[in-house]
């Protein structure tokens, strides 16, 4: 208690205010008044911070201002733990409802999916039934067309066979005729008869047509083979051809750019000799002008000059050139020190002049 009285901020400090002065007359005797005027403090603190910063409060109220706190914090807490409850028992319902909703959707979609692979299947049924329907139907109608077909080469057969048989019955009527006036027993008469010798050239004449029928027909075989060996033979023909002719265009294209490129090294060789020519000119002046050179330049020690190398003429024209150039430099040191000998006799008879 002796440290909270000497502490300053359990201390209460209430300022002097004049809000609580009652005004009746004007401010003239104002501050005569003032010594008589008891100040009213007004304390802006709660309660319960008052009683602790007091420091005359006794525990006892200190306490039960504790419990009274202690019991609304309770309180408090009861009631947020209850609405939590309540909140969470809410939670709760929701989140079966939303389970129970969830499973319902599950199903639903479940359902939908069998539902959408049924109407895949009896899609894929339906599609195949259509694609074999359509395959029976083509093959229907090709049946169908072929019947035609035979049917047309029937009807032309038959036609044909009523053209023979209406060409024919004249030979029946003839022979009809001709029973009723052969007498009865014709059958008796030996083979040296007409009628026996008539039937034996109608045998010989009907296996000679059969014979040369069947000959016939084995030569339209052979010649509709041979017809359809020539055809092919004729389609590989043309494919050689057209891969002969092909193949020519390219080495025909091939041969052009080999002559373009065979005209192209021509014209560079060509260049190259003119090149090499002129070279050849330049060096044949060169060596003339080195041979005219080594022979103005001439120094016995290197020899005779027609067996002398190109090495040597040149080293014998260097030698040559150095001798003169040092020559010329010991004329040229003689000169100034001729000079300068001069001007120094000269500078001994000016002065004796003077």
């Amino acid at each position: 208690m002796m440290a909270r009285d000497g502490d300053p901020k359990y201390i209460l400090q209430v300022e002097n205010r004049r809000k609580n002065v009652f005004v009746t007359q004007l401010g003239e005797h104002r501050e005569e008044e003032d010594e008589d005027v008891h100040y009213i403090p007004v304390i802006h603190e709660a309660p319960s911070k008052i009683l602790q910063h007091h420091g005359k409060t006794l525990q006892k109220t200190l306490l039960l201002q504790k419990e009274v706190e202690h019991d609304q914090v309770t309180a408090e807490l009861v009631a947020k733990r209850q609405e939590f409850k309540k909140q969470m028992e809410i939670l709760a319902k929701r989140s079966a409802e939303f389970a129970l909703k969830e499973e319902a959707s599950r199903a639903r979609a479940l359902k939908f999916d069998r539902y959408l692979k049924e109407c895949e299947q009896k899609k894929e049924r339906a599609v195949k039934k259509y694609q074999d329907e359509r395959k029976l139907n083509k093959i229907k109608k090709n049946e169908i067309h072929k019947l035609k077909e035979e049917l047309k080469e029937l009807k032309i057969r038959q036609q044909k066979l009523q053209e023979k048989v209406t060409k024919c019955k004249i030979y029946e009527d003839f022979l009809l005729k001709l029973i009723e006036v052969l007498p009865d027993n014709y059958l008796e008469c030996g083979e040296d008869s007409l009628i026996g010798a008539l039937i034996k050239r109608h045998e010989t004449l009907v296996t000679a047509n059969q014979s040369l029928t069947k000959n016939v027909s084995t030569l339209q075989h052979n010649l509709e083979k041979t017809r359809l060996e020539f055809g092919t033979l004729q389609e590989e023909h043309d494919t050689t051809k057209i891969m002969l002719i092909s193949k020519l265009s390219e080495l025909q294209s091939k041969g052009s750019a080999l002559q373009g490129k065979n005209t192209q090294l021509e014209q560079y060789i060509s260049r190259k000799k003119g090149h090499f020519r002129n070279q050849k000119e330049e060096l044949g002046r060169m060596l003339l002008a080195i041979s005219d050179l080594a022979a103005q330049c001439y120094m016995w020690h290197y020899g005779p000059m027609k067996e002398m190398p190109l090495l040597s003429k040149l080293d014998m024209i260097q030698e040559f050139i150095l001798e003169k150039q040092d020559i010329r430099q010991q004329i040229v040191q003689l000169d100034e020190h001729e000079t300068s000998s001069c001007s120094l006799k000269e500078r001994p008879h000016k002065s004796k002049k003077r």
